[in-house]
């Protein structure tokens, strides 16, 4: 099949600006399979945005639970970009309107006092390189019509990132136990997903070490100043319009957010 990098990319960009999903990318204009053509997807629609005056803040991790991989036929991780647009503030209402089919989930947010330019790094440079963790709320969307995605749908997708919102209680890496940490997200009092650290690669910090080295190579490393989300810490949760959601994440603090309703959002 012919591989069509720029009609990847324009369709995305369609769907996300007129709120329709566009079908599966996967075997119509990219092989089945083909991760660095869909990472040139994602590259492109980048492009576009930094075009538009938006920064880059960092990166956020997907696949990062043993089962998705599992689910998708791979066994590594993926990652998007994010932007300053994508930002949102902790407790700050989310417009339903600006995503199509959005879901929720929990993790935790790496705020880096460091570059790391290196393609193999240690344990011990991720630590240094950590200047404090955040709890957060990763609001996860697709341009995929009906979540019908593969890993090349994803990743063309920026990882089927949407909007991020980061807690405000910074700890110190030594004053929390990445791995054991329990989290509970929340909708109208009730616990609607559950996990731990150890859901995400085991250790977010794994995630961190295999985003540093991807992103060393692609040329393009992780900064001083950047956020990285590292992963779900339990399952994803659609999002229903009108509902607020709140993380706990022990050791981390909590972290909220909410959505319009749809009457408010048309």
């Amino acid at each position: 099949m012919t591989v069509d990098i720029e009609a990847a990319a324009r369709e995305l960009t369609e769907a996300r600006e007129s709120g329709k999903p566009c079908p599966p990318l996967r075997g119509r204009l990219l092989p089945e399979g083909d991760v660095e053509s869909a990472y040139q997807v994602q590259q492109l629609q980048a492009q576009a945005r930094w075009d538009r005056g938006e920064r880059r803040v960092g990166a956020k991790i997907g696949l990062t639970s043993r089962a998705v991989q599992e689910n998708f036929g791979v066994y590594q991780p993926d990652f998007g970009v994010l932007t300053d647009v994508m930002a949102v503030g902790d407790g700050v209402e989310v417009a339903i309107d600006r995503l199509l089919q959005p879901r929720v989930e929990a993790e935790i947010a790496f705020v880096l006092g460091a570059d790391l330019p290196d393609e193999r790094v240690t344990t011990v440079d991720l630590i240094r390189a950590v200047d404090h963790v955040l709890p957060a709320i990763e609001i996860v969307d697709s341009r995929i019509a009906g979540w019908d995605i593969s890993i090349v749908d994803t990743v063309a997708d920026n990882a089927s990132s949407g909007l991020f919102v980061l807690g405000t209680t910074p700890r110190r890496l030594a004053d929390v136990d990445l791995r054991l940490c329990g989290m509970v997200l929340e909708h109208a009092g009730e616990p609607v997903s559950v996990g731990a650290g150890a859901a995400c690669l085991g250790n977010p910090l794994h995630a961190l070490e295999w985003l540093a080295g991807t992103m060393a190579r692609a040329g393009d490393p992780l900064r001083a100043g950047d956020v990285v989300l590292s992963g779900a810490l339990g399952p994803m949760v659609p999002v229903t319009p009108g509902a607020a959601y709140e993380a706990r994440i022990s050791g981390l603090g909590s972290v909220r957010t909410f959505f319009s309703s749809s009457e408010e959002a048309a």
